[in-house]
């Protein structure tokens, strides 16, 4: 950056940023800050009950299956927890990622020590869940969340959960969920008598069809019969998951992708949050979206990730704007680092705050390429040099990509992206770009990093 403020894009200055940038974010690292600290958090629950209520809901998303064989859901596990910042957050997913639910515990509902930020995984085994549902309004319930092991204990008795692997198709639904909640506005909010009117709409048995929420006269309601504005809800019967807490909410608040396929619900009790997000339909995870693929083009050094990783505390806001200002570092490299953290399953989205929030799980960088095996295969065409540039200039692209035993055409410009495959085709996409866009698009963007 020269003193004008404006950007040398020549090739030496190019360099010497990108040394900078990196410097910047490694000095944020050291091996003491790395170590890990065996217990997160010690104290005192401040509503035992009601969070118990939460944390038995939230094992009942976990258990409850959709699409997936009882087979599959042996494979899963539950929940993700989340301590630091001062808050707790417990997050899961249904058995066949269909459904994202969360409990955050906020400052004013625990009254005990951060010794520490992280996040651990752990199986909520039967003695938990006997546990959980044996709590009375008037007990007193401490709770200590480690790096290994998450202890709940009360009348002197402890129950020990032991952390076990995170799912990997746990870690894809966490890279696409948290792009869809930044999409997502608030649409409306109710009132608990208005709430339980809602779900008193509710059809009987599981539900086949796409159901839709509106308002009408005022009211708030579930109806098969599409109209604009409509939410729409696959797999309507999920939602029954809330049944249990709607006694204690405050307010429940509505939110939607700006499509209205995807939907969000808030559920707000005093010091807890309760947040549930349902796929478009039961057989359509959030795992298999592909939607972070839009943001991974760009490869950006392993040395911004690691330093990223150890300046962010868990459950600490991360707004990309803020982190570029404050830190000096270009926007665009912030956008694509935030995409590669997403993409590891480091970043989450809090709705009410409208921020993006940190995961201290793990950092694999070789994560992304195995979990987004599109972004793989694209690379794969490069490098095959099984590409055609047919057009390029600023504003669109066409190019012939090679596919099994036929040649795909694939379209760029400033509004649209398309490609005669049969994933383009099936999706129109919906479900994130196909290969072969991918690999056009890295291309055409690494040609236009070399010119400078």
């Amino acid at each position: 950056m020269t003193n004008d403020l404006t950007y040398d894009y020549s090739i030496p200055s190019t360099v010497q940023r990108v040394e900078t940038q990196t410097n910047i974010l490694l000095s944020h690292y050291n091996e003491d800050a790395a170590q890990e600290v065996s217990c997160f958090f010690w104290g005192k629950l401040k509503d035992p009950y009601l969070t118990a209520k939460c944390l038995t809901t939230l094992s009942k998303v976990v258990r409850s299956r959709f699409a997936l064989s009882p087979q599959e859901i042996a494979a899963m596990r539950d929940p993700i927890v989340t301590a630091g910042a001062g808050k707790m957050r417990f997050e899961a997913f249904s058995s066949c990622n269909g459904i994202y639910a969360r409990l955050d515990i906020l400052p004013e509902g625990l009254e005990g020590e951060f010794l520490s930020s992280g996040t651990t995984n752990v199986d909520f085994n039967e003695p938990m869940i006997n546990a959980l549902t044996g709590i009375l309004k008037q007990d007193e319930v401490f709770l200590s969340v480690g790096q290994k092991e998450v202890i709940l204990e009360k009348q002197g008795e402890q129950v020990v959960e032991r952390k076990v692997t995170l799912p990997t198709r746990w870690i894809k639904g966490l890279t696409s969920v948290q792009l869809y909640l930044a999409e997502m506005d608030e649409v409306c909010k109710l009132t608990k008598l208005q709430t339980i009117q809602l779900f008193q709409t509710l059809p009987k048995g599981t539900i086949r069809t796409a159901y839709y929420l509106t308002m009408r006269a005022g009211k708030a309601i579930f109806t098969p019969a599409s109209m604009d504005g409509a939410i729409m809800i696959g797999g309507l019967h999920r939602i029954r998951l809330l049944e249990g807490l709607l006694p204690f909410i405050d307010s429940f608040s509505i939110y939607a992708t700006p499509d209205r396929q995807a939907s969000a619900f808030v559920l707000s009790m005093g010091a807890l949050r309760f947040i549930f997000s349902l796929s478009a339909d039961p057989y359509r995870g959030f795992s298999g979206e592909g939607n972070v693929l839009d943001n991974l083009t760009d490869n950006i050094p392993l040395e911004w990730i690691r330093g990223a990783n150890h300046l962010f505390k868990a459950n600490e806001e991360f707004n990309p704007t803020l982190f570029s200002l404050e830190n000096d570092i270009e926007f665009e490299t912030v956008e694509s680092l935030c995409a590669s953290l997403s993409a590891m399953g480091l970043l989450g989205y809090d709705l009410t705050t409208r921020q993006h929030f940190y995961r201290r799980l793990p950092y694999k960088p070789e994560r992304i390429a195995s979990l987004n095996p599109r972004l793989k295969n694209a690379r794969k065409l490069i490098e095959k040099e099984e590409i055609e540039l047919l057009i390029h200039t600023p504003t669109c692209t066409e190019a012939r990509v090679k596919g099994t035993n036929v040649w795909h055409t694939v379209l760029i410009d400033e509004h649209t992206q398309c490609c005669t495959c049969q994933w383009f085709t099936d999706y129109q996409g919906m479900r994130g770009p196909c290969k072969h866009i991918l690999s056009v698009r890295i291309l055409t963007e690494n040609m236009e990093a070399s010119s400078y």
